[in-house]
């Protein structure tokens, strides 16, 4: 059984990104049902009250698609009793690690040379890209784990907008909600209170500067062009969902349904 959870979504102190997803619209006509999926940044710093609230979901899996770097830097998840915790790292840990060093510890000079004229929001769009093609095993275990008995589930990543916006895409896509739907819904991560805090060491007047969250911010965006940029690379890779799910994914028709029962109202 489900549990009910509250109507209005709560004010985590700890938890950034949080939601449910349910009342999506699928393309038939149905609704992805409430208290079943939910989304979400890490749960390293969760306090006892979000620990709580999150207790009271329910929760039969959580998903968390941070690598080793990740977890390092920002600590493990809190535990909740009873609730199996799946670790799917959707990127490699050394992958970026010299990258994401330079966000946090570069000058002006170094992020401009990395970020400027375009080179953040195209790293982005390749990052995308790279996980849907690279990543469809971890992908497949999502949704066949979702189809048996993973549900309610929480995905999140470190930000809960790119590894976990597209795990929560992919199985979106795979019970048939409206792309619409998922975009919209993918960028609620842009909200002032969703959003990642940006870490930079040093001051605040010189790690902040107008320039520096300028160069900066197409890494922290939820972009429409990002989420397209993953469902191109669908199409253009497997000629669009069906296959890509059938042939990329591994997941049976069959598999699909019982998704659909598990996540449809």
């Amino acid at each position: 059984m489900t549990q009910q959870i509250p109507s209005t979504e709560p004010e985590l102190a700890g938890v950034r990104n949080f939601r449910d997803v349910g009342g999506l619209p699928t393309v038939d006509g149905r609704r992805v049902r409430h208290g079943v999926l939910f989304r979400s940044g890490h749960l390293a710093h969760a306090t006892e009250e979000d620990a709580a609230f999150l207790d009271s979901l329910g929760l039969h899996t959580i998903f968390d698609f941070r690598n080793a770097a990740d977890q390092r830097l920002e600590g493990p998840d809190v535990e909740l009793p009873g609730v199996r915790n799946v670790n799917l790292p959707l990127s490699d840990p050394a992958d970026g690690a010299e990258f994401w060093k330079m966000v946090r510890d570069g000058d002006l000079e170094q992020l401009r040379g990395v970020l400027a004229d375009g080179k953040a929001a195209n790293r982005m769009i390749s990052s995308y890209r790279m996980i849907i093609r690279e990543r469809t095993a971890e992908h497949s275990q999502v949704l066949r784990s979702l189809a048996e008995d993973s549900v309610p589930a929480l995905m999140h990543c470190a930000a809960g907008k790119d590894r976990a916006g597209l795990s929560i895409a992919v199985t979106l896509l795979a019970v048939g909600v409206e792309r619409d739907a998922i975009l919209s819904d993918y960028l609620e991560s842009n909200a002032t209170h969703r959003r990642y805090k940006v870490h930079r060491s040093g001051d605040s007047g010189s790690a902040y500067t107008p320039e520096i969250m300028d160069l900066l911010s197409p890494l922290f965006d939820a972009r429409a062009e990002y989420l397209t940029a993953a469902f191109e690379t669908i199409e253009e890779t497997w000629g669009g969902v069906d296959s890509y799910l059938r042939q990329g994914l591994g997941v049976t028709p069959e598999t699909r349904d019982r998704l659909r029962d598990r996540l449809l109202d």
